[in-house]
């Protein structure tokens, strides 16, 4: 504890006389100061104990008093210690009724006790109280370093937590909490996801204060991890402002989980050089090799069915769209105690997840959210934040290639529609038509229909209109003339006229289809 009023009133060798504010001695002093200027209040910092004995003072003047000690008060002097026996036998009774009414604590010193040893005993207080911070400080070291070799990181929180007299909790790169000590800070430390989020935003590292007077706790924020990107946060909630020794055990903590953090950044950078391995395997057709050297890392997602995503952003290998992907299928296969293969292939990301699983769904839900913001950000949108993701059908490690055929495949579509996303069984359950919609195809039907149209616009008959309602009818003469209210020897005439413009027979099964596609894909324009 650092200095206070009352430890300094019950230092045996000041002989200390408290005359006014006895209900505020438990105030800490930051220093003890000897002025005896009219107005020393332009050299306090706050939190001073001014000794003085009234040299320039009328200390017998009410008035003059009061605007004495209402100035020390608002500039933060928390005592006012006062010789006797120098220029004044006793306090003036001015001083002693100014000080009580303003509430600032005053202390009578006698003659024999010199100012300097008042300056010593806070000196030699403050100095006391920094080396016990210190020498906790080194201890809290001690012991969150043993929990870490030990516990790992939960057992860090718990440490921590103990040591700062609240809760601990760690986030990781997705912002979702990892682990939270004491048991029920889960809770609290998932209220302030919105805030990791922010923080990770922000280039490590990084921290910001969360509440205060009028929240439930404290709670200071520290981002966790070397790179430009944090990988983790550390939460610390308090019901004050961290002390000195509290100050080490959080800087001792952030040093440890960092350090976890970062080799548990080594061992995923050889499970991924693993996994992709296992990928090229499965992919040349070679399930069995691929459970070998999958073992226990990846055994348990080739024993099930799986689903394959390739995903490609603007911004090449390294983009920031894929990493966020990366790490939204990772925190969410960690969390759900899913294997997860994660391999990032030229400028593409492909993973390997459990169909059904956490990894897939994390997977659909950020996209999703990326679908939903795509049309408010496309004003400012680059190439670079761009994020196109391909879902395959369930699979199994035999029919690995096809899956990942699969998933390139809808990847092609979402990026020709300008999605964000697109499974390849909803390709399958839905229609063709919207395939229509490719520039390519479009040409193809101008240019196969462009005679037909010239020919309508002499104002010479109604071809077009008259070959859709034939095709739709699927030939019947009858039905196809009904539906355009002419005669079916008309219509007969017509199709006869459409034959011999495009040099091409109806009586051919392909020419009906290619011609009912271009009539599709030109109504679509």
């Amino acid at each position: 504890m650092p200095p206070t009023l009352a430890s300094l009133v019950h230092h045996s060798a000041l002989k200390l006389t408290v005359r006014a504010g006895e209900d505020r001695l438990d105030v800490p002093v930051r220093w003890a100061h000897v002025s005896e200027l009219a107005d020393p209040v332009p050299y306090m910092e706050g939190g001073e104990l001014l000794l003085i004995t009234a040299l320039k003072l009328d200390a017998e003047d009410p008035e003059a008093m009061r605007r004495y000690v209402r100035r020390l008060v608002g500039a933060g002097v928390v005592g006012l210690g006062f010789a006797v026996g120098v220029n004044y036998d006793q306090i003036p009774d001015a001083l002693v009724d100014a000080c009580a009414r303003e509430g600032l604590p005053l202390l009578e010193v006698p003659r024999r006790t010199p100012f300097l040893a008042i300056s010593k005993a806070v000196s030699a207080a403050i100095a006391a109280d920094q080396y016990r911070a210190v020498t906790a400080g080194f201890a809290a070291q001690r012991e969150l370093t043993r929990q870490a070799l030990n516990a790992g990181p939960e057992g860090v929180l718990t440490a921590l937590a103990a040591q700062v007299d609240g809760w601990a909790a760690l986030y990781d790169a997705s912002g979702s909490v990892v682990a939270a000590a004491p048991e029920w800070a889960g809770r609290r430390a998932a209220r302030l996801t919105t805030e990791v989020e922010r923080l990770r935003e922000r280039p490590a590292p990084a921290s910001s204060v969360v509440g205060g007077p009028e929240h439930e706790d404290r709670v200071e924020l520290h981002s966790l991890g070397t790179g430009r990107r944090p990988r983790a946060a550390l939460a610390v909630g308090t019901a004050a402002a961290l002390g000195t020794a509290e100050r080490y055990a959080v800087h001792s903590a952030i040093a440890l989980l960092t350090l976890t953090t970062e080799r548990s950044r080594s061992l995923h950078a050889a499970e991924q050089r693993v996994g992709a391995a296992v990928l090229r395997m499965l992919l040349a057709g070679e399930p069995d090799h691929a459970r070998a050297v999958a073992g226990d890392l990846y055994g348990e997602l080739l024993d099930a069915p799986f689903r394959m995503i390739v995903a490609e952003s603007g911004s090449g290998p390294a983009g920031e769209p894929l990493g966020e992907l990366a790490e939204t299928v990772e925190s969410a296969a960690a969390r759900a105690g899913e294997a997860v293969l994660v391999v990032p292939e030229g400028e593409r990301l492909v993973v390997l997840a459990a169909d059904g699983g956490a990894a897939v769904a994390a997977c659909v839900d950020h996209a999703a959210a990326r679908e939903a913001d795509r049309a408010a950000a496309e004003q400012g949108r680059t190439e670079e934040d761009t994020l196109v993701v391909g879902l395959s059908a369930p699979a199994g490690p035999i029919a690995a290639a096809a899956a990942y055929k699969q998933a390139e495949q809808a990847l092609s579509v979402a990026r020709r529609r300008g999605r964000v996303f697109v499974e390849h069984e909803q390709l399958a359950a839905g229609s063709v038509l919207p395939l229509l919609a490719d520039d390519a195809v479009k040409a193809f039907a101008d240019g196969l229909l462009r005679a037909l149209h010239e020919h309508d616009a002499t104002g010479r008959g109604d071809l077009v209109a008259s070959l859709r309602a034939w095709l739709s009818r699927h030939g019947q003469w009858d039905a196809a003339a009904a539906d355009l209210g002419v005669h079916r020897h008309t219509l007969r005439y017509r199709m006869r006229r459409v034959e011999e413009i495009l040099g091409r027979s109806l009586d051919d099964p392909d020419v009906r289809m290619e011609l009912w596609l271009a009539l599709k894909a030109t109504s679509t324009q």
